[in-house]
């Protein structure tokens, strides 16, 4: 009874560290794949279609596959992102990278949507203030004005604003 319980033990124990090695495999193999999509949709197609190189659906792409061909074969070597990146920027320049560098000049490209918004807004916010501003300032004139006015001046004033306020008038048409 002993010997079949071992058996299955042992042959269960051999067929889980087969599908390890076969997982470990497959992910491997994957690996590689998901990491050359992933650096194809950092780099642009040189076909002048303006795609990704891993987007590129132009029908008869001249350079679609020699790019990714170039891609899986720096992925195969061992070449870090980096190194890959960099080796495409220096064969095709700077062009080929989907998205600019935050480095040095390339900084200025990632910064300035974000400064310009915010000087937008903050000018759009100073004009509204002033615009009220010059609205209370024009309320206070007009209530000075009314103030210098005469009795006659003040009961015409009066009889204008009741016949507003009946007739439904005081907002304008």
């Amino acid at each position: 009874m002993a010997t079949p319980w071992r058996l299955t033990f042992w042959t269960r124990a051999v067929e889980a560290a087969l599908l390890a090695v076969a997982i470990c495999f497959s992910v491997a193999a994957s690996d590689q794949s998901a990491r050359t999509d992933y650096l194809s949709h950092h780099l642009m197609c040189q076909c002048g279609c303006a795609q990704l190189l891993g987007e590129c659906d132009h029908v008869g792409c001249p350079d679609r596959d020699t790019e990714l061909a170039e891609l899986s074969a720096a992925v195969a070597a061992g070449k870090s992102d980096e190194q890959i990146l960099d080796a495409f920027a220096t064969k095709y320049g700077e062009v080929v990278r989907a998205a600019p560098t935050t480095h040095g000049f390339d900084l200025v490209a990632w910064i300035a949507p974000f400064a310009v918004f915010a000087a937008a807004l903050l000018g759009t916010i100073l004009l509204v203030r002033r615009w009220s501003g010059i609205s209370a300032a024009q309320a206070r004139t007009a209530a000075a004005a009314r103030e210098s006015l005469g009795p006659a001046d003040r009961e015409r004033r009066d009889r204008i604003e009741r016949i507003r306020r009946e007739t439904g008038a005081e907002g304008g048409f």
